[in-house]
């Protein structure tokens, strides 16, 4: 269990830093409508673009955790997760002729990873934040998307393009509201 100066610490961080989080959910949605409007996308293509979206989305939960300077102890999780997604954007646009499968292998890793590491983060931060329930909404969907593509891993290129789209929709509407939920935090 933590401390209240922890969970203060925690909060003092994502709500200096909304703007982060809502630019993040903002990257998203226009991945979601891209993703929506080229379907057609060849698997290389679509290998580009999911790579440079974890690796941007890395990044900025790096600076999120860098801009956090004095709450050492608890940016510990975001950097986990930005280092996750940049590795994972590395990996993904130094072999863009990876095949679907392993797409979707690296997809359901990073999903999983950052989905278990939201649910964590909104369960430590639940009685600290009123937004908390959006942080983890975000983390049940990652982990729900992580195990369909484990469960289904023959999705045709076209169906995973569309299921990718949904995904990154939903998920940035819950960043933006996670977003709002710590600009008010920040000016309370």
């Amino acid at each position: 269990m933590l401390g209240d100066d922890t969970a203060t610490g925690m909060v003092r961080m994502f709500a200096s830093r909304w703007w982060v989080v809502l630019l993040r959910g903002i990257i998203a949605i226009a991945f979601g409508v891209a993703a929506f409007a080229w379907p057609a996308v060849t698997v290389a293509s679509l290998v580009l673009l999911f790579g440079w979206y974890a690796f941007i989305d890395g990044v900025f939960s790096l600076v999120t955790a860098i801009g956090g300077r004095r709450d050492r102890e608890h940016r510990w999780w975001l950097v986990l997760e930005g280092i996750v997604g940049i590795w994972l954007g590395v990996v993904t646009l130094r072999a863009p002729s990876l095949t679907a499968l392993m797409l979707v292998f690296f997809i359901s890793i990073w999903a999983m990873t950052t989905g278990f590491l939201r649910i964590a983060t909104a369960v430590r931060l639940r009685k600290e934040i009123s937004g908390e329930l959006w942080l983890a909404l975000s983390g049940v969907l990652s982990v729900l998307f992580a195990f369909m593509l484990i469960l289904r891993p023959a999705v045709g290129l076209l169906g995973l393009v569309w299921v990718i789209a949904i995904y990154a929709l939903i998920l940035g509407v819950f960043e933006i509201l996670l977003g709002v939920e710590m600009r008010a935090v920040r000016t309370a």
